[in-house]
């Protein structure tokens, strides 16, 4: 009995685990903003900033085009300004459940603040006590993440690759019309079997120029965070990029495949060096598969487990009850004919119930 309540609470607690593990968007930082003060508990800034908190959530749930929401309570000097930007290739059911963690997540991780920022992978939300909605902030500069690992391969050309196929799509996602998703991605071809994905975004509400000069803004920093690395990011208030050697959006995003420039030599042998892109490759999608596989081959284990004993109990009880039915019937040879068959019955159950005493004994 102890081992199958172990086995229950086991079971219970790696499933509840790999549920909430699925609820949680990955984080990426936070931003509290200490310099702009912080607000009182039920004040009126801090009730407006529920009515945007809850107004961000429930409009993450719409069917929008844009992945996008902005809205403001209140009048000065509590005004709240607040919004979200989802990452332009989730569905609406990632951005909604995004949206609706990070509403909840801002409070527990920036308390009292009137100006915090938070980013996960999947989407980014802020509100603020100023309104940031029509300017494009480039000195907000929120994130900026490398790859560990540098390229091995012509360096000088992977970056030089980097910056031009940023620029090409920043191009393409600064162009759409006002109010649409200002999303683009593109993969390039950096060697004969790997490939460059990049990844490029403004808010809706930035004009074309505005687009533009935030995202070459961003683009400008590759330089200080990214140089030669096999991966990096910037996140701006109104703007980001990403670029890494491996698929990171979702298959259903536009790709347009681009041609890599000309090297200015004949590439080199394939250096012991350049497997290491590979390996960081295989890396991830090592720790991704482990990281996937693992609960559930434990949970497969410990269902199988619970099955098993169960089987055992049953058989158990079978060849038992067996035991008995042959005692008695051999009882009833020996006492002849007058030892009814009803009789029996009533002396089985009696025995029955007394196992079942000795196991709560």
């Amino acid at each position: 009995m102890v081992s199958l309540k172990f086995s229950i609470i086991l079971l219970s607690l790696l499933s509840l685990a790999i549920i909430t593990q699925a609820q949680y968007p990955t984080f990426l930082y936070r931003k509290c903003l200490i310099n702009y003060g912080f607000y009182i508990p039920n004040s009126t800034y801090e009730a407006n900033l529920n009515l945007i908190l809850s107004s961000l959530s429930s409009n993450a749930t719409r069917n929008n085009i844009n992945g996008f929401y902005n809205v403001s309570a209140g009048q000065a000097p509590d005004v709240v300004y607040g919004m979200f930007l989802c990452r332009g290739d989730v569905s609406n059911s990632v951005c909604q459940s995004c949206v609706s963690f990070g509403t909840k997540d801002v409070l527990e991780k920036c308390p009292m603040e009137k100006v915090a920022v938070m980013l996960y992978d999947d989407c980014e939300l802020s509100y603020s006590n100023r309104n940031f909605f029509s300017a494009v902030d480039q000195d907000f500069t929120l994130f900026m993440m490398m790859s560990p690992n540098n390229v091995t391969v012509e360096p000088d050309r992977f970056n030089q690759l980097v910056a031009t196929t940023l620029n090409n799509i920043s191009t393409r996602a600064a162009s759409a019309t006002s109010g649409a998703k200002k999303f683009a991605v593109q993969q390039a071809n950096y060697t004969g079997d790997q490939k460059l994905y990049t990844l490029v975004q403004c808010t809706p509400y930035l004009s074309t120029s505005d687009c533009s000069r935030c995202l070459e803004g961003a683009i400008s920093e590759l330089g200080n965070c990214c140089n030669r690395r096999q991966g990096g990011r910037v996140i701006f208030r109104s703007c980001n990029f990403r670029y890494e050697l491996y698929e990171f959006y979702n298959a259903t995003a536009e790709v347009e495949a681009v041609p890599a420039p000309p090297p200015a030599t004949p590439s080199p042998p394939p250096a012991s060096g350049s497997k290491t892109s590979g390996k960081g490759k295989e890396r991830t999608i090592l720790k991704t598969v482990l990281g996937t596989s693992i609960p559930i081959v434990v949970l497969v284990f410990l269902t199988a487990s619970c099955i098993i004993y169960f089987r055992r109990i049953r058989r158990k009880e079978k060849d038992e009850e067996k035991n008995h039915r042959s005692f008695f019937q051999e009882l009833r040879k020996s006492r002849g004919s007058t030892f009814a068959e009803e009789n029996l019955h009533p002396i089985e159950n009696l025995m029955l119930f007394g196992r079942i005493l000795d196991k709560f004994s």
